[in-house]
């Protein structure tokens, strides 16, 4: 009896241990708001203040939304995932729960009460979804309906993508593409001819670099808000030019 009680409370801890990896160990469901915006094949949600662009080629597809001030924290969620459901609106929901991407911000409209078309106004926590992905969950004649949401890991194909943008002093590497926790707390870059050194976030998941990296083989260390590093070695050769993508390793 002993032994299988002690084997119980094993499997019983590793099953616990599996939902919380399952659910990325960012804590419990949480209460928001949802919208959605950029018409029915979400090419209105192209671009936005991540700054990646086109949302399809760069695998985000139509699973994406823009957050608002109180999730946002001023680009630093960009990339981060979340798992929503619609959380009883009635007849307006669906069934079942979506993953969805942080790739833009839903401005706040101060001009409007925060329960009256200011969804997005301080302190309320609120996704503005493509709408693709806002049909999974509720009817379009909702408009706007409840739901319950939480972070989880996000899962990628490949490895982080690298777009050097810019010019000799000005390097602005757009960070694609990040498994894991997918915001991104730091980025630092190294040359042949120099060490590793810091960037800056520009904007979105923009970070700039002043150095004269030109003509070098360029690496890559990225650390996550989870606090884990992956550093791509060698991922941009030295022949590299200003608008390229690379890719390297992933979390």
């Amino acid at each position: 009896m002993a032994v299988a009680a002690a084997l119980f409370v094993l499997f019983s801890s590793f099953c616990f241990l599996a939902r919380q990896t399952a659910a990325g160990g960012y804590g419990g469901w949480q209460s928001a708001h949802a919208t959605f915006y950029g018409g029915s094949d979400a090419s209105g949600t192209m671009g936005g203040a991540c700054g990646y662009g086109n949302l399809y080629s760069q695998g985000y597809g139509t699973n994406t939304a823009a957050l608002s001030t109180a999730l946002f924290n001023d680009g630093a969620a960009c990339g981060s995932c979340y798992e929503l459901r619609c959380d009883g609106a009635g007849g307006s929901c669906n069934p079942g729960s979506i993953m969805v991407t942080a790739t833009n911000f839903c401005p706040p409209n101060y001009g409007l009460p925060s329960d009256d078309g200011g969804w997005c106004n301080p302190p309320r926590p609120h996704f503005d979804m493509a709408e693709p992905a806002f049909l999974h969950i509720a009817q379009y004649r909702a408009g706007i309906v409840p739901v319950a949401y939480r972070r989880v890991p996000c899962v990628k194909k490949g490895g982080i993508r690298f777009t050097v943008n810019g010019h000799s002093y000005f390097n602005l590497v757009l960070v694609t593409n990040v498994a894991g926790a997918g915001d991104v707390r730091s980025v630092s870059i190294k040359g042949t001819r120099t060490g590793w050194q810091a960037t800056s976030r520009n904007w979105g998941m923009n970070w700039q670099s002043n150095a004269d990296l030109d003509g070098q083989c360029l690496s890559f260390r990225v650390t996550s808000s989870d606090g884990r590093t992956v550093t791509s070695n060698a991922a941009a050769p030295a022949g590299w030019q200003f608008g390229q993508t690379f890719e390297g390793a992933q979390f």
